[in-house]
């Protein structure tokens, strides 16, 4: 029962949470800014965790470990979620976003590579390429049909996908080196922390700040919050501490197809037999590499 909690139940739940931040910032965007809407969401999340803190009673790192963190949290959050939220206001869809990260697990486990010098065995190779195999299949299908999958948005956005690609699959790599041996809540903490900083210089610099208020938006805002930046960032740090980091970013080829199931339930998209296939190599890659058998 146990081993069915840390290798299923978990990672199903973490797919689950990070799937649905792609719904909520559709929801939320149209009544504020990216890094506005960011920044209004790492201080409520900042500030609920600093509660949880105190009544942890939980222990802080030192200055070097939250030197690292807060470039974890430079990575992860504020170059990935810019990105991701820059390249939907600007036009691009949310699948065709969910598609350039989708690369991470590939990126990733060349860095793991490079920096942690782990090893990457052929069936893992295959299990990455499947699954990026399957999400090339389940977008095909969702954008690709009617014309070029590209038109509509502004060739600028893919600039910003990147650069979520990039935050994402580094700081990962970076988190798994230098920032596993720190309390869950205060490593959070920090790394909101400098994500906030900088989305306020950002926000400041970049945008008008106005913001609308609607039920709409305090609804996203409140999942956003509490269902992905603590449910599913907590689950990932401490995925990240248990697996090696390639192990870990496969997960992520989840996503996608998970998102799709969200798209067809909320916005009655249909699911053709092409994503639906996409879907099954993708989880097949996915079981290729998360079976992988760690060495003694």
């Amino acid at each position: 029962m146990r081993s069915f909690f840390y290798s299923f139940f978990v990672p199903a739940l973490f797919v689950w949470l990070w799937s649905t931040g792609f719904i909520g910032a559709k929801y939320g965007l149209p009544y504020a800014e990216p890094f506005t809407l960011l920044l209004i969401r790492m201080l409520l999340t900042l500030g609920l965790l600093a509660g949880l803190a105190w009544m942890l009673k939980t222990r802080w790192p030192g200055w070097r470990a939250a030197g690292h963190l807060a470039v974890t949290g430079l990575l992860v959050h504020g170059c990935y979620l810019g990105g991701v939220y820059y390249a939907i206001q600007g036009g691009m869809p949310s699948g065709i976003v969910s598609l350039v990260v989708g690369l991470q697990p590939l990126v990733t486990a060349g860095v793991a590579v490079l920096v942690l010098k782990e090893s990457v065995s052929w069936r893992q190779w295959l299990g990455l390429s499947l699954g990026l195999l399957g999400v090339t299949l389940v977008l095909l299908e969702k954008f690709g049909s009617g014309g070029n999958p590209g038109a509509g948005f502004p060739l600028w956005t893919l600039v910003w996908a990147l650069l979520a690609l990039a935050g994402i699959s580094v700081g990962t790599v970076y988190q798994k080196r230098h920032g596993t041996g720190a309390d869950l809540v205060a490593g959070t903490i920090i790394q909101y922390g400098a994500a906030a900083v900088f989305f306020a210089v950002a926000a400041f610099m970049l945008e008008t700040r106005e913001v609308v208020w609607s039920v709409q938006l305090q609804l996203s805002m409140a999942w956003l919050v509490l269902g992905v930046s603590i449910g599913a960032i907590l689950l990932l740090m401490w995925l990240i501490r248990r697996g090696a980091a390639s192990q870990v970013a496969s997960l992520f080829y989840l996503v996608p197809p998970v998102t799709a199931l969200e798209a067809f339930w909320l916005f009655d998209e249909r699911l053709g037999v092409l994503a639906i296939t996409g879907g099954i190599v993708s989880i097949t890659g996915v079981a290729l590499v998360v079976s992988q058998r760690r060495p003694a």
